[in-house]
């Protein structure tokens, strides 16, 4: 029995490839089956298996009786399920066995294989394909462990190191700096000037962030109502940009124009009717669409392109200070886990279990002993002889059977089993982890 992971990833396969492995969840469902089942040769690939799919990564976790005929089949079994030729795939899937699968799956639960360091969104999609291979009937007992694991290795190095926070992408940079304008966002009203995607993006995360009202302004009304229709806000012709800016508490600037649209006099007018109530402007065009000097007004708070990458570029920074610390955390649940799965070794099992029997009969034959009294050599041989064979015969049956089992592939089922009936260490249930 062996941990085996095939897959690709942003560092490995250009988003052409990886969207030749863009499956839907019924497909996901599918190739679970036809890595689980026999196939044409009567042998299935794994005996358990999970798959972790998003737009950056398609990768196979699996337990297999055989990882090097594991793993020589497996690319060319992705390859027919996409009806593709195994060139189009192989030359850049990767291959793990044993510990590197678990450290690998562990990393990239906590963060740190992601194309943006620390995004959190890649710990949910872990526990989602965890939650279809369970649904699917993939997930054994090996299975289930490291997923569990490693969605709690995932949670870990959020809630103890800084590898998520600091915004790292310039919408969200622009909700951190209105948060720290503003505070709540609530009831606040978003201006859009221009209808770009960066613009669109950035209305989007303060929207999603409590953000209020939406207004567009563009030179096109109808495309300005078609963006303000996705917010269920307000759109206005270009001449009605003054009295737009006039209600605004954030703006978001990507006009396109060739020069600034936004000056001074502008601004003053509008913090007028706004009674000097914080004013921020967000320039995300090149060429610059609002005059530098607006930022020096008081309680205007302007931040443009090189701005926004700036704050990028040291919150990735930070992000970056905090990799030492979740490797930490990585390397102590890698060696949890890889410590409970030694002890589903059938011989340590075996072993573990007999050293526990035996001294527990070594125990009862003392006390009986003891309350017997004195007894002659051949009385005392006698009793510790009984015990021996009671032991001996009780445990024969199971570590036949445990032998068994081991040669069939699925010893490591029921060495766990046993080790959480019999309260051995190393049982995951009985750690809290299974």
């Amino acid at each position: 029995m062996q941990l085996v992971f095939v897959g690709l990833t942003h560092h490995t396969a250009p988003v052409a490839v990886r969207e030749r492995l863009a499956l839907t969840p019924s497909e996901l469902v599918d190739l679970l089956g036809m890595l689980t089942h026999p196939c044409e040769q009567g042998v299935a690939p794994l005996m358990e298996a999970a798959i972790v799919s998003t737009c950056n990564r398609f990768e196979v976790y699996g337990v297999a009786r055989e990882e090097k005929a594991a793993g020589d089949g497996l690319g060319q079994l992705l390859a027919r399920f996409r009806a593709a030729a195994p060139q189009e795939l192989t030359p850049y899937l990767q291959y793990l066995e044993g510990e590197a699968v678990v450290r690998h799956l562990f990393q990239v639960a906590a963060g740190l294989d992601s194309m943006i360091l620390g995004e959190p969104q890649v710990l949910g999609q872990v526990g989602q394909a965890f939650q279809l291979a369970q649904s699917s009937g993939t997930a054994g007992v090996v299975l289930s462990a490291l997923f569990r694991r490693a969605v709690h290795c995932g949670k870990r190095a959020r809630t103890e190191t800084a590898i998520s926070e600091h915004a790292v992408s310039i919408s969200h940079v622009a909700v951190e700096l209105t948060r720290q304008i503003f505070g709540s966002l609530g009831e606040r009203c978003v201006l859009l000037i221009g209808a770009g995607e960066m613009a669109e993006l950035a209305a989007r995360n303060l929207s999603d962030n409590g953000a209020g009202r939406i207004l567009v302004v563009n030179r096109s009304l109808e495309r300005a109502q078609a963006l303000a229709a996705q917010f269920k806000g307000l759109a206005y012709g270009w001449e009605s940009l003054p009295q737009a800016l006039g209600k605004a508490d954030i703006v978001i600037c990507s006009a396109g124009a060739p020069h600034a649209v936004i000056h001074p006099d502008a601004v003053r007018a509008a913090m007028a009717r706004r009674r000097e109530q914080p004013l921020f402007l967000i320039d995300i065009a090149v060429p610059r669409n609002v005059e530098p000097a607006v930022g020096q007004m008081a309680n205007v708070y302007l931040y443009d392109i090189d701005d926004l990458q700036n704050v990028v570029q040291e919150n990735l920074a930070q992000r970056q200070r905090e990799v030492p610390k979740v490797e930490a955390i990585v390397e102590e649940c890698r060696a949890e886990f890889t410590a409970w799965l030694s002890s589903l070794d059938v011989a340590s099992t075996i072993r573990d279990l007999r050293t526990v029997a035996e001294q527990l009969r070594d125990d009862e034959v003392e006390r009986a002993l003891r309350r017997l009294g004195p007894l002659n050599a051949h009385q005392e041989r006698v009793v510790r002889m009984l015990a021996h064979n009671i032991v001996s015969k009780l445990l024969h049956s199971p570590t036949v059977r445990l032998k068994q089992l081991a040669e069939e592939g699925n010893g490591y089922e029921s060495a766990d089993v046993l080790r959480d009936l019999f309260g051995l260490s190393g049982s995951l249930r009985r750690e809290g982890h299974g």
